[in-house]
């Protein structure tokens, strides 16, 4: 480190103002606000794991059709959250519902604020925000809450995925690049299109030249794979770069668990230390991609637990296990969240005791999460009906 630009700021704010901005966000998700299904964060009972869930689901769907194709945009913006002005939020607030005293106080709360930051025992002048929301929750689910209905968007925070489903050739609303163009500019979001990738997911018998997007007049580049909110997606829709990636990070800190081990650390620490730095790794969203892993893919994975079971020394849960039971605790989240975009396809038979399967015929979807999940559930409950709920 050799001056405060070598520095970047993690809080800008105190404590009092999180949890003011806290409960002005609780404010502005109140039941009676409509506010976007399709943007995951800063709601209760929401993750990342759902937004790529939603993503993926929209997509292996249409692929259910003959001849059809998806795109998938990732859109990057501009300092995003420096960008928006907070008049804008106060409006869609008011359309949201809201009463006019409570947008005004968040309008207040978001402008004129004195900040500054201190770096050991240096502090900086105070500066006042007077034409930005800056890093305010309000940003990222409001600025992007009426996006153009022509396109499926699929939004976390500001992380923003346009989903192209395009049917029998007619990409005209896909590529109509003037409804987002014309869009951010009336929010006051600018669009990075050097840093916004495209991702074609398409199986059809005849191979057919897709043309390149265009946004602002730039090309869009297109790529193989796409890092996704911490989850590579391919193109073909394998997990080969995803298993790659969690083998390499899994192993990496199975280095430090033997480290431990031979400095004579308990038992205890041990299994702290692998739920904590390994097993969070090898199961970040493997409601996802677990069930469309290779036997391969799985063997090597689970290679991984089998090691650190031998170095701690006491049995650990096989990630089949973990699998299972993951999937089943966020099929009953999504379950008892009536706002939550899989809601409906949880639909229960006459008898009130199974839920109807999705239908499918490709195996893609068979083993999406939202029918392995729905396969789950049946047979929980054939084992134990009384545990239905």
């Amino acid at each position: 480190m050799t001056s405060l630009n070598d520095y970047r700021a993690v809080a800008l704010t105190p404590v009092v103002i999180n949890a003011l901005r806290s409960w002005s966000t609780d404010a502005s998700q109140q039941p009676s606000c409509s506010l976007d299904p399709h943007q995951f964060a800063y709601r209760a009972n929401r993750s990342t794991e759902d937004t790529v869930a939603t993503a993926l689901h929209a997509a292996v769907s249409h692929l259910e059709e003959h001849g059809s194709y998806v795109g998938m945009v990732f859109v990057d913006y501009c300092s995003a959250f420096n960008t928006i002005l907070p008049h804008k939020l106060v409006v869609k607030l008011q359309h949201l519902g809201l009463p006019y005293s409570t947008c005004m106080w968040i309008n207040s709360f978001l402008q004129g604020r004195r900040q500054s930051v201190r770096v050991g025992h240096r502090t900086s002048s105070a500066l006042s925000f007077t034409h930005r929301a800056v890093g305010s929750v309000h940003c990222s689910t409001l600025s992007t809450h009426t996006c153009p209905p022509e396109h499926t968007f699929v939004k976390f925070a500001d992380d923003t995925t346009v989903m192209g489903l395009i049917s029998r050739g007619d990409e005209s609303a896909y590529r109509d690049e003037e409804q987002l163009s014309s869009w951010c500019k009336a929010n006051n979001l600018l669009l990075n299109t050097s840093k916004t990738k495209e991702l074609t997911i398409a199986f059809r018998r005849k191979k057919a030249e897709i043309q390149p997007l265009f946004i602002n007049g730039d090309c869009v580049e297109r790529v193989a794979s796409f890092h996704f909110l911490g989850v590579n997606i391919e193109e073909n829709l394998s997990w080969s770069v995803n298993t790659s990636e969690l083998l390499k990070k899994a192993q990496q800190r199975l280095y430090f668990l033997r480290i431990l081990r031979w400095n004579n650390i308990t038992q205890r620490l041990l299994v702290s230390f692998y739920r904590a730095s390994i097993e969070s790794v090898l199961t970040y969203c493997i409601c996802i991609w677990y069930t469309s892993c290779t036997v391969a893919q799985r063997k090597a994975l689970q290679g991984v637990i089998n090691t650190a079971q031998k170095i701690t020394g006491c049995p650990l849960p096989m990630l089949e296990d973990l699998h299972n039971t993951r999937c089943l605790k966020k099929a009953q989240n999504i379950i008892k969240d009536t706002s939550h975009p899989g809601h409906s396809l949880f639909e229960l038979l006459p008898s009130g005791r199974r839920y109807r399967a999705i239908s499918v015929r490709t195996n893609r979807l068979k083993h999406s999460f939202y029918q392995t999940a729905i396969t789950r559930l049946n047979a929980a409950t054939k084992k134990c009906p009384s545990c239905h709920s």
